[in-house]
């Protein structure tokens, strides 16, 4: 059999089995139940626990997706049709879809090359220029732990504060990350995780919002199971929506939490393990933890290549439109009518990403940024080329709990190989 060699793909070897079968057996299957609660507890255990420092108090709702989290968040920060909400530019569509599903208008904010996340400078220019645009501040700002680097969080937060800004976290990509020994997710007025099935843990899909205390948990609980006032019969007063997490599903994130210890030491093993192979190749660089304020899950191990690196088969790059998706995306069903866009990685990223395609090996380039998407083309954006250079030098590189010891040397040896 052909060797395949998938980016990220979640490992089930926890208590998973047992708690799905009790769920079944008790007949909690909808959207409510034991496991629902046991789930949220055992994460309000993880996001509080700050090893030697008090423990925070914060509190947690399981939900069907990260996705519904970045919303209900913003929905928690009082976000309505016709605000501005400040949103990193380099990162996943999810952190500012939620956005426009709200009515209001996303203002994109580029990256600084430290960690690639927000740039705190960038970001008060970005306020200070709305507050003389529109006449008051942004009403949100979605921050986001990019692959699970943390963002420079603390700079972030005290902009934030000098404007009176709340700020949704987004650490859908760095469940177990920290700064400066905190939690990634528990900076912020909320903070967001994702069980998507590539994630640190996963529930086949689902997700969580991390809230400051009771009451906001209380709030968003009643946005996430339909908006029902306390009646004998189904009253609504408000808008709600369908977003809790299955029973069935979170018996599954119980397994999971098990087990997340061993998926996050096996990423970092993962990341030291490239760190070793890739440093006498040169242009290649792995983005590493900046400082020691830094503490990256590494949910996605990602290089850049330097403008000097040259692939072989680069003449042959984009010759072929295509027909799906990089990266294993479900539900592809446009045709792209060329394989050219505006904006696009560089012929060497795109050559190397199809040499580790012939070699069996899943990759993937990075985050194309928000700015520079069709969809956000109207949307005000403060730019300062940081996430477009990464995005036409970088590339991901397998990091799930299925990777070998052998499956990094192997992709180191093809990118070796590769390289004129």
């Amino acid at each position: 059999m052909a060797r395949r060699i998938l980016l990220c793909l979640n490992h089930l070897g926890g208590d998973e089995l047992k708690y799905v079968l009790k769920a079944f057996e008790d007949n909690w299957i909808v959207p409510m139940g034991p496991d629902v609660d046991a789930f949220e507890r055992d994460l309000e255990a993880f996001v509080n626990d700050r090893g030697d420092a008090p423990a925070l108090d914060k509190r947690v709702v399981a939900l069907c997706n990260g996705t519904s989290a970045v919303q209900l968040g913003l929905m928690g920060c009082g976000v309505r049709a016709g605000d501005e909400v400040i949103a990193q530019s380099f990162t996943f569509c999810a952190s500012v879809n939620p956005i426009r599903y709200l009515g209001a208008t996303p203002v994109l904010v580029d990256s600084e090359p430290e960690s690639w996340n927000m740039d705190p400078a960038l970001l008060e220019e970005a306020i200070r220029d709305r507050i003389a645009v529109t006449g008051h501040a942004p009403r949100a700002i979605v921050a986001v732990h990019l692959y699970g680097m943390p963002c420079r969080i603390d700079q972030i937060l005290a902009i934030a504060d000098r404007y009176g800004i709340p700020v949704v976290e987004d650490a859908a990509e760095g469940m177990g990350s920290r700064f400066d020994g905190q939690e990634c997710g528990t900076f912020g007025r909320y903070g967001v995780l994702s069980f998507n099935g590539n994630k640190m843990i996963t529930t086949s899909g689902g997700g969580a919002i991390i809230c400051p205390d009771d009451e906001a948990r209380r709030r968003l609980m009643f946005f996430a199971t339909q908006a029902r006032e306390s009646y004998p019969y189904y009253q609504h007063e408000e808008l709600g929506y369908n977003f809790r997490l299955s029973n069935v599903c979170a018996a599954i994130g119980r397994g999971q939490m098990r087990i997340l210890a061993d998926h996050l030491a096996h990423h970092r093993h993962v990341q030291a393990l490239y760190r070793e192979l890739l440093a006498d190749i040169p242009g290649i660089t792995l983005h590493e933890n900046p400082s020691p304020r830094y503490d990256a899950n590494f949910w996605l191990c990602t290089v850049t290549l330097d403008d000097s690196v040259r692939v072989a088969g680069r003449d042959k790059a984009y010759a072929e439109v295509i027909s799906g998706a990089v990266g294993g995306a479900a539900g592809v069903t446009h045709r792209a009518i060329s394989p050219h866009t505006a904006v696009e990685p560089n012929v060497d990223v795109e050559a190397l990403r199809l040499a580790l395609q012939a070699a069996g090996i899943e990759s993937r380039p990075l985050w194309k940024p928000m700015h520079l998407q069709p969809l956000y083309a109207d949307a005000p954006a403060y730019v300062n080329g940081t996430a477009e250079g990464l995005f036409r030098r970088g590339l991901c590189l397998p990091a799930g709990p299925y990777v070998s010891d052998d499956d990094v040397r192997y992709i180191v040896a093809t990118i070796r190989s590769s390289l004129q």
